[in-house]
């Protein structure tokens, strides 16, 4: 469900465009009422599609826009948020490749590409690097099968993190993950979109299960400890493709509990690891993000 559009692109998707995404997409026509999973639904705002308007991409529609609008009226700091997500994601899969020798990824709720997808950061720090990307959005799913055509060690499979084991099952997965050899599972800007009926911390626990010792959790998690004030955005995903909770700081802790956390722990998205040529953030907690990466004990 992430998705992040390159840096200064402030154009939009055009009326045209969404006609000519319908037809790849091949799962009937522009509709409004139909289920958004198996019609082109550009009417139904999709967490994707305003994560990629908040960072001035142009893969979304008007209503996405009008959902994103409303969302930064709620919690003015929003764009900072996907700014910080983004740059969290890009420093821990860097940290995986680089330092931690990890050589395959899974990363769920991958969302819509853009310039530094993980493929691409992975393979700057080891060239053998696999990443199988995961999503339930069929915009999605089209965007990125176009992306990797043609790109070895990598894969776009249509799966729901509420089911780990059909992921883990998943015969794309299989031929380039290799479950007797650690891996990097990436959760970022994801869960908050996973209900508590739904338990988020069991369904990472059997995903966990399902790789081997030393495999590494990537895990990033909106909130509104900070600013409770900006809980109200929460509701403009009531009537998106899929409803956002944004959990404390303990909730978020206890979904990586056994895990050995990695330096310094969780922390606000902006102190995890900052680059030191980027500065220092005066307000980290204007993120409203947490960030963690964890490690599968031996």
């Amino acid at each position: 469900m992430r998705s992040v559009a390159s840096g200064g692109r402030g154009c939009h998707t055009s009326e045209a465009d969404g006609a000519r995404a319908a037809t790849i997409l091949r799962v009937g026509t522009v509709g409004t009422g139909d289920d958004w999973r198996v019609t082109f639904r550009p009417d139904i705002p999709s967490p994707a599609r305003i994560y990629d308007y908040l960072l001035g991409g142009k893969d979304n529609y008007p209503a996405d826009r009008e959902a994103a609008e409303e969302i930064l009226a709620a919690a003015p700091d929003a764009r900072l948020f996907a700014l910080e997500n983004r740059a969290f994601l890009r420093r821990a899969v860097k940290f995986l490749a680089a330092e931690a020798g990890i050589r395959q990824f899974i990363d769920i709720g991958s969302g819509l590409p853009t310039q530094g997808n993980v493929h691409e950061i992975a393979q700057i720090y080891a060239p053998e690097a696999r990443v199988v990307y995961v999503d339930n959005d069929p915009v999605v799913l089209a965007h990125n099968r176009s992306m990797l055509h043609g790109v070895t060690n990598t894969a776009i499979i249509e799966q729901d993190l509420r089911r780990p084991a059909s992921i883990l099952a998943d015969s794309q997965l299989a031929k380039l993950i290799n479950f007797q050899e650690p891996a990097g599972l990436l959760l970022v800007a994801v869960v908050h979109f996973i209900a508590d009926s739904d338990d988020p911390a069991g369904l990472i626990a059997r995903l966990l299960d399902g790789l081997a010792p030393g495999s590494y959790l990537v895990l990033s998690h909106a909130t509104a400890d900070s600013r409770p004030e900006s809980a109200k955005a929460e509701r403009v995903f009531d009537r998106a493709t899929a409803r956002a909770y944004a959990r404390s700081r303990d909730q978020v802790l206890a979904m990586v509990a056994g895990l050995e956390l990695i330096d310094p722990g969780l922390e606000w998205a902006p102190q995890w690891r900052p680059d030191p040529a980027a500065g220092t953030t005066a307000d980290p907690g204007r993120s409203h993000v947490y960030a963690v990466v964890a490690r599968k004990p031996a």
